[in-house]
């Protein structure tokens, strides 16, 4: 397959695939006239990188899962201890994220959204400011 049909099956763009190529994650082969030439190897790991990072892992996190998959002798606690670090990131950051909300909401009910000039959303942002 070229790097178009892998682009389409596997879901990812042809950038992010050549991304993946240039830090090592995959390896086409290449074809004498330098064409990157994928087997379904490889499609099946672009397939991989793309679930992983739909799930928020990061590059390293994504290299670490491939190198765990090809190990046949790996221990499913290794996987997991990655995924709950990954899970434990992602619940702080649901936090952090429902605290801005809960914050922004306040600031928006406050102002009154007339013509006015006073705005209690610009009065938080100009106080932030200077602390």
């Amino acid at each position: 397959m070229n790097i178009g049909d892998v682009s389409e099956r596997s879901g990812l763009p042809a950038k992010t695939i050549r991304y993946y190529e240039d830090i090592g994650l995959v390896r086409p082969s290449r074809s004498e006239n330098g064409y990157r030439e994928f087997g379904s190897q490889d499609l099946h790991k672009l397939a991989f990188l793309a679930r992983a990072r739909s799930l928020g892992f990061t590059i390293e996190e994504c290299r670490t899962l491939l190198s765990l998959y090809e190990d046949r002798q790996r221990s499913s606690s290794d996987v997991k201890r990655l995924a709950e670090k990954h899970l434990t990131r992602i619940d702080q950051k649901i936090v952090e994220l429902q605290a801005l909300s809960a914050t922004l909401r306040d600031l928006v009910v406050r102002c009154q959204g007339d013509d006015r000039p006073e705005c209690p959303i610009m009065n938080d942002l100009a106080r932030s400011g200077t602390t």
